[in-house]
């Protein structure tokens, strides 16, 4: 596993053309739609494993686990400033904000601590893969705004830096396999539930609802191009396995890679 690296990195977005991806306003709502969740569901993160740091203090996961808090943190702020934008435009993020508030808010109050925490690794199993997917194959932000591709390789590599730490802690507060896959497929339910309406709202507002052309960009996106979305599914269902663990899928060479892209700095 390579070492958790904190970067206090920031991305300027007040020159970034609305519909920013290469493949057009459907996909860039897709990309759009997904900065919803993350800063309400990075700090549900942070909460249900900092709850946890006591179990692992003085190991070596204790690094890990400060660390994991201090990427999220960063993801959020820059989610925060991505979610302004896109406010901007006259989405209506405040109102979309409060299901996924209200979604965490009622395992807040309902859950226990440990199925909280087995909610951050199921939706961490959910941005390492697609961060994974991101990282490997070049052409998925290729040709697209700079910035936003740089935001989102940033954030898909530091999710697969990270994405042991939640299942570890969880399996140091003593969470079980039958638990774990039971909490995913709730989970599932809800985030593709919301997705979905997410990318209805944002290609309503946008004025592509019932444009042909925009649903097949989306669909050859999602499961024609090489690489599709689709390919993800795969990956998302070695979770059920009773061996999983997030390492096992190696791919550590992305992060490395995604490392010596960055600029020099001096």
């Amino acid at each position: 596993m390579p070492s958790i690296e904190v970067r206090d990195f920031r991305f300027p977005l007040t020159n970034v053309p609305r519909d920013w991806h290469a493949r057009g306003a459907a996909v860039s709502a897709y990309f759009d739609q997904l900065s919803v969740f993350f800063p309400l569901g990075e700090r549900f993160f942070v909460r249900s494993v900092k709850h946890y740091a006591p179990k692992v203090a003085g190991t070596p996961l204790e690094k890990d686990v400060a660390a994991f808090c201090a990427q999220e943190g960063h993801h959020g702020r820059e989610h925060v400033a991505y979610n302004e934008r896109l406010a901007g435009f006259g989405l209506p993020i405040t109102g979309l904000e409060k299901n996924v508030r209200f979604l965490l808010g009622i395992s807040q109050r309902f859950f226990s601590h440990r199925r909280q925490l087995a909610i951050t690794c199921a939706l961490e199993h959910f941005t390492s893969v697609l961060g994974e997917f991101m990282l490997a194959r070049p052409e998925v932000l290729e040709g697209s705004d700079p910035t936003m591709a740089a935001l989102w390789r940033w954030h898909a590599a530091e999710e697969n830096e990270h994405r042991s730490v939640a299942f570890d802690v969880y399996r140091a507060a003593g969470g079980t396999w039958f638990e774990r896959c039971r909490v995913m497929v709730l989970v599932s339910i809800f985030f593709w539930g919301l997705v979905l309406l997410q990318q209805l709202v944002f290609m309503f507002k946008r004025g592509i609802l019932f444009s042909v052309r925009e649903h097949w960009r989306l669909f050859r996106f999602s499961f024609l191009d090489p690489g599709a979305l689709s390919s993800l599914i795969a990956p998302y269902l070695t979770y059920f396995r009773r061996d999983f663990h997030p390492a096992a899928r190696g791919g550590f060479e992305l992060i490395e890679a995604w490392k010596r892209s960055l600029p020099a700095v001096e």
